[in-house]
């Protein structure tokens, strides 16, 4: 066994030594120039396009056969009708593997060919020429797959390669570098496919490309075309047929899927609007592709968890300009507002930050958008119909319906970008709301119950939300009916001073103030807010306030008077000024003071009397004996005089009295110093007689 073993490998031995002795003597036979120029033919034969050898030549039979050419590029490649200078392809090696039975019989025949670190660029001038178009059309006329094809290679390789695109007319300049592709050429089949993975800004995609008919798509005849592109910002896909006669038409169906929209925005030199939203993302839709307008149909798109069916339009002649219709059944826009802050972290303060509004004059949008339901922060809408339109740099959002708190909800708002300011204009219009979940989730006052209108006009120029606030102009009407003001009760607190105006207001910030109808009537000029009608009535109460409010400070400087009535058409009972002063979300209410001293009885008496030069001589001589001031001269003109106290009396009088009593006739001495009440006395002079009518109340 192991000598036939031996026997047999003698034979292949010799034979194989014989094979390589052969290769390395067909190695020194074979003519470089030769193989050169048959490979060159034999690629001119497929594309119709002359190599430019600029470099040396290696030819290699063994451990395999192949011919490198170096520093290759395509003649008249200047010249193919563009008049552009840049060569479109230059290859630093160019490695064509020949076959090893062909290549014994002195045939040099291309199995594939592979492309070392190829440059391809791309040009398109302002008038829409291209440094291209002579190429493509050369290989137009002269691809021919088939039997009848003259060369029988079918892939090209291509490593490491770089894909330079410059537009003029787009002011588009991309690099496109990495690339490491396999082109199934079509020397058997009409088709072409290519696959492999490139680097473009940073990020790896891989990719596949795969047309029906090559030769077609060439000649720009309709041609089946599926598109792959998968990267970690975005995948994208392409199914359905390409032509490009006089323009580009596709139309297939497009899917397209992110992680972050935003993310895959910036990766595409898109600077997205905002800082909040734009998270995960998807689409799907049939495609229909004209030159530079894309129009979607059957959409199916999915963003930050809402889905929305309708049609998109996109078309970049002049400007990039983005149409849609879109319904959605739920849609929540809290992502997009989250992030803008009208008040600073101190929840009293508007927020100082500057505004960014590049994202406006990026696109031009027009939108219609209608939901069953929209959610906006903490604010809950029902069928809701929305237009957003964005052009030159202004964005205004429309309402044409919305039912919201209970009510219905009307208006429009607009910002415009006039470096470095916001021009804002805002007009809505309430109807029918809960006041308590309107006034509370628009201006933060939890107080008001009750149901009304709300309209207002506003408009505003700054950098930042508190500049707004420093320019707001503008008015606001607000009317309510059957509701209730919580945190005071009026009528209580009114019948309770009626009756001892002196007595003290007590808990009067608790409980609720009933009204049947409520109007405030507001103008804003220059952050400054004056109420031109403000009035409450109730069953029992009215009350009227007049003053103004600082939007800045987002403080109340009012006045008002609160009455008491039984009827509408007789005159109130008692009223009472107040005022209110402090910041917005918890103000201070302060009654008069004043009125409350002249309604009391006790004191009305007094400052009536103090009007009266001899009364207010008389307190003042009261006032210096119970302090110790100095004694008045005895004169024989009439001086007022206390009794003096006894051990048995009352500890000294606080001033003021209620009521002083009436001036005693002089006496036939000087009256005695007042005494302490912890010194006994000997005697005290009589008390002078006290009338009814000068009695205290």
């Amino acid at each position: 066994m192991a000598q036939g073993i031996k026997r047999l490998g003698m034979p292949i031995a010799a034979f194989l030594a014989a094979a390589l002795i052969g290769l390395i003597a067909i190695s020194w036979m074979i003519d470089q120039n030769a193989v050169r120029l048959s490979v060159e033919r034999q690629i001119r034969a497929a594309t119709g396009l002359d190599l430019m050898v600029n470099g040396d030549v290696r030819v290699s039979v063994f451990p395999g056969s192949s011919i490198t050419l170096r520093q290759v590029g395509l003649k008249g490649a200047g010249s193919r009708g563009s008049g552009i200078a840049d060569e479109p392809l230059t290859v630093d090696e160019l490695t064509a593997n020949l076959r090893l039975l062909p290549l014994l019989m002195r045939r040099y025949e291309i199995a594939d060919v592979t492309l070392q670190n190829p440059r391809i660029n791309v040009k398109r001038t302002a008038d829409g020429r291209s440094n291209w178009a002579g190429i493509i059309e050369t290989l137009a006329r002269t691809v021919k797959p088939g039997v009848d094809s003259p060369v029988s290679f079918s892939e090209i390789r291509i490593k490491d390669g770089v894909l330079a695109y410059q537009n003029d007319a787009r002011d588009i300049a991309e690099t496109v570098n990495g690339i490491d592709l396999s082109l199934a050429w079509p020397s058997i089949s009409r088709s072409f496919a290519a696959t492999g993975q490139f680097n473009w800004r940073g990020e790896l995609v891989d990719g596949s490309l795969s047309i029906n008919d090559f030769i077609a798509a060439l000649s720009g005849d309709r041609s089946g075309i599926k598109v792959r592109v998968a990267s970690a910002p975005l995948k994208f896909a392409f199914d359905g047929a390409i032509a490009n006669r006089t323009s580009l038409l596709m139309e297939g169906t497009l899917s397209a899927d992110s992680p972050s929209l935003r993310n895959a925005m910036r990766w595409a030199g898109r600077a997205p609007p905002g800082t909040g939203g734009l998270g995960r993302f998807s689409l799907k839709a049939r495609t229909n592709v004209v030159g530079e307008s894309i129009a979607l149909t059957n959409v199916n798109l999915e963003l930050d968890g809402n889905t929305a069916e309708g049609v998109i339009t996109y078309s970049n002649n002049d400007r990039q300009t983005v149409q849609a219709t879109l319904a959605a059944e739920a849609l929540d826009f809290s992502p997009y507002i989250e992030t803008i802050r009208l008040l600073a972290s101190g929840a009293r303060d508007w927020n100082r930050q500057l505004f960014d509004l590049r994202g406006l004059s990026a696109t031009d949008l027009d939108m219609r958008l209608s939901a069953a339901k929209v959610t906006i922060g903490t604010s809950k809408l029902g069928r809701t119909a929305l237009g957003a339109n964005l052009r030159n740099g202004t964005l205004a959002l429309s309402i044409g319906e919305a039912q919201i708190y209970g009510g219905i909800l009307k208006g429009s708002f607009g910002i415009t970008r006039t470096d470095p300011d916001a021009d804002v204009k805002a007009q809505f219009q309430f109807t029918d709301v809960d006041l308590a979940s309107c006034v509370q989730e628009l201006f933060g006052v939890n107080k008001l119950t009750g149901r009304g209108n709300l309209n207002f006009a506003l408009e505003a120029k700054g950098a930042s939300p508190f500049a707004l606030a420093q320019s707001l102009d503008g008015t606001a009407t607000l009317t309510g009916h059957d509701g209730a003001i919580s945190g005071l009760n009026v009528e209580q607190l009114l019948k309770r001073l009626e009756r001892r105006p002196l007595s003290g207001a007590g808990n009067f910030r608790s409980g609720s103030t009933p009204f049947d109808t409520l109007n405030v009537a507001i103008r804003f000029n220059d952050g400054v807010a004056t109420a031109e009608d403000a009035r409450i009535e109730g069953p029992t109460i009215r009350v009227l306030l007049t003053g103004t409010a600082s939007v800045p400070s987002r403080e109340y400087d009012l006045k008002g008077v609160a009455s008491l009535v039984a009827a509408s058409d007789v005159p109130p009972a008692f009223q009472l000024p107040f005022v209110v002063q402090g910041p917005w979300d918890d103000p201070l209410v302060f009654p008069d003071s004043d009125s409350l001293i002249r309604r009391s009885p006790a004191s009305a008496p007094l400052l009536d009397s103090l009007k009266d030069r001899k009364t207010r001589d008389a307190v003042k001589s009261v006032i210096d004996r119970f302090t110790g001031g100095k004694k008045a001269p005895a004169e024989p003109v009439a001086q007022p005089q206390a009794a003096a106290p006894s051990q048995t009396s009352a500890p000294a009088v606080v001033l003021p009295t209620p009521v002083l009593p009436a001036p005693i006739a002089p006496a036939a001495e000087a009256p005695a110093p007042a005494q302490s009440t912890d010194t006994p006395v000997n005697s005290a002079p009589p008390a002078a007689p006290e009338s009814s009518s000068d009695k205290a109340d």
